[in-house]
């Protein structure tokens, strides 16, 4: 299974929820969605934000971690 780091970045770089949902161009509910992995896609528009938004490569977005 694959999930978002999205969370553990922001944390890292000392930035908000908040912060990134003003530089994303999106609700906040699909953004809150997005953070919390209850998503099944995503567009590649927002990886590239992410990543430009985030400074950080695409792939370190993302974390491969083991299913019960």
């Amino acid at each position: 299974m694959v999930r978002l780091r999205i969370l553990d970045i922001l944390k890292e770089q000392q930035h908000t929820k908040y912060w990134l949902y003003k530089q994303m161009d999106m609700s906040y509910q699909n953004l809150s969605r997005l953070l919390n992995n209850e998503t099944s896609s995503i567009k590649f528009e927002n990886l590239d934000k992410l990543s430009t938004i985030l400074n950080c490569p695409v792939g370190d977005l993302f974390e491969k971690i083991e299913e019960p």
